[in-house]
């Protein structure tokens, strides 16, 4: 009987390599192919592991080298999120663009019907289901991608309970990268210094820090080293702590407020995917929602889709520091993630 294949992204560190070995068990014909997007040190020492695995484990092993349309659809966005007063989410645009879109597309020319990748997410019965490792649940990033591509996925690591699971299982294997450290970081800022990178790209634009009503308290040095909800290096003194509510563009603008400003029972959104069919995710019985990756679900109370196909989406409770820039994830009561949409305002 002729095996399934399977491409899996390798990218050097514990949870693909473990995932490859899993499918092989699994009697998987197994392909291992690694997408280059950086040009650097540590990209290269990333791919020599990567080549190490494949070759313990006995798999072919290929190179996807997508420098330059990383470039231009994943760091060029985030500079630019960053000009206009927004804090974007690099891997979001990553897995919907490349990690399950141009790599699947690279697997079926290799004669591939299913793609694998480590991340902490399940696949059932073609729904996309978060992970039972809540600390590293990765639905979350993963709420942008192309809902065609779903009965091609394979998540290997779907069933573990923990990391530390998955690395006695890289122990077991006898992998060369069993203790490597798990990349926290986004993989183009260097040390996970974003000030520091961007300080490089983005002009500084001297502008005011003030309160809701236009109190001037002091002055920033480019709206790009702030985001909602900040405290810490404001500068500025008042009679109770202040935290970053707004970063307005148009006037360069910093507003303040207390903790109490940043409390929102609202948000609109655009560039909304679906994951089921848009006329199942409008009646869904209870709807939640999540604002960041390790936030909590939090109940939907109302979804509205505007004539311009914006979304407004009203919560059940307040959500504190709603930030433009990031995404919103759906999900139902069987923690399937329905979709996911651009957060605006």
């Amino acid at each position: 009987m002729k095996k399934e294949k399977v491409v899996i992204g390798i990218s050097g560190g514990v949870d693909s390599a473990v995932s490859a070995c899993l499918l092989k068990d699994a009697g998987y014909e197994v392909i291992g192919m690694t997408m280059k997007l950086l040009d650097d040190e540590k990209t290269t020492a990333a791919i020599t592991d990567a080549k190490r695995i494949c070759e313990q484990i006995n798999i072919p092993h290929y190179i996807l080298d997508i420098t330059k349309e990383f470039k231009e659809l994943v760091i060029n966005n985030f500079i630019e999120a960053y000009k206009n007063g927004q804090t974007p989410n690099p891997c979001v645009i990553c897995n919907k663009n490349f990690k399950f879109g141009l790599f699947f597309d690279q697997a079926k020319k290799l004669g591939a019907n299913y793609i694998a990748t480590g991340h902490y997410a399940k696949i059932e019965n073609n729904k996309l289901k978060m992970s039972e490792v809540k600390e590293k649940d990765q639905s979350y990033f993963l709420c942008q991608i192309p809902k065609e591509v779903l009965p091609h996925i394979i998540f290997p690591l779907e069933k573990y309970k923990s990391k530390e699971e998955t690395r006695n299982l890289a122990r077991k294997y006898h992998l060369p990268i069993s203790e490597k450290k798990d990349s926290q970081e986004i993989c183009f800022i260097p040390n996970d210094d974003y000030k520091k990178f961007l300080n490089n790209k983005i002009i500084n634009q001297e502008g005011n820090i003030t309160l809701k009503d236009g109190t001037i308290l002091g002055k920033h040095h480019g709206l790009y080293q702030y985001t909602i909800g900040q405290r810490k290096g404001l500068n500025i003194s008042y009679k109770e702590p202040l935290y970053v509510i707004e970063l307005k563009k148009e006037n360069n603008t910093v507003i303040v407020g207390i903790n109490e400003d940043l409390q929102k029972d609202s948000l609109n959104a655009t560039n909304m995917n679906y994951l089921i069919e848009k006329e199942a995710f409008f009646t869904t019985d209870k709807l939640y929602a999540k604002i960041r990756s390790r936030s909590n679900l939090e109940e939907v109370k109302t979804v509205k889709e505007l004539e311009d196909k914006t979304l407004k989406i009203t919560f059940k409770h307040p959500l504190r520091a709603i930030t433009p820039g990031q995404y919103i994830a759906f999900y139902n009561e069987k923690k399937e993630c329905l979709g996911g949409a651009f957060i605006q305002r």
